[in-house]
């Protein structure tokens, strides 16, 4: 045997729903572990259901980091905030989250130091395959947020999408294609409004 404990001459140990559609797979609702993805969102639910509750920082806190299974620095969300699986969210310090976010993150979200995320903002890392056939099918891609950006009041950010540095999404926007850095983009799709001067 193998370090992975792999038996040779036997398939290979199937990877575990997160992992596929990590790595791009479209999973279907007859897949035989689709209902992993519901117990992590009700394990979710269960702990949001204490934060949202909470009107003490520090245990909101403590809960987003077990939520996110991670230590979290010198982060502030207003709750209430909605997430369906947390161990793909990575937050990074002096961060603000204002009421009301939700984060569908099964693709994975990375949000970096010293951004300011508004009141209703959706980050949403996961789609459906536009064939009728595979529409309940679930396909994700990541979503992150560099350095010191701005997302403004209810905004949605789709799947596979990169804000850059210190740029500003105008409230009620809708981004479904990367922001570069030190600009300002706004409206439905959102479209490039100005340049910022760092």
């Amino acid at each position: 045997m193998s370090d992975s404990n792999h038996i040779p001459g036997s398939l290979p140990p199937q990877k575990n729903i997160f992992e596929r559609l990590l790595a791009g797979e479209t999973v279907l609702p007859t897949d035989p572990q689709i209902g992993r993805l519901r117990e992590e969102a009700f394990a979710v639910k269960e702990l949001l259901i204490q934060m949202n509750n909470s009107s003490n920082p520090k245990e909101i806190s403590e809960i987003l980091s077990r939520i996110l299974t991670k230590e979290i620095q010198d982060v502030t969300v207003f709750t209430p905030i909605y997430i369906n699986c947390g161990k793909y969210i990575n937050i990074g310090k002096n961060v603000f989250i204002n009421f009301d976010c939700a984060f569908l993150a099964l693709g994975g979200i990375t949000i970096e130091d010293d951004v300011l995320i508004g009141p209703k903002v959706s980050l949403i890392t996961e789609n459906h395959p536009i064939n009728p056939q595979e529409r309940k099918g679930l396909i994700v891609k990541p979503i992150h947020i560099k350095k010191n950006a701005w997302i403004g009041a209810n905004t949605t950010i789709l799947p596979g999408v990169t804000i850059g540095e210190n740029a500003v999404i105008a409230a009620g926007a809708v981004v479904s294609k990367d922001v570069p850095e030190n600009t300002v983009v706004g409206g439905i799709p959102a479209k490039f409004i100005k340049t910022i001067q760092p």
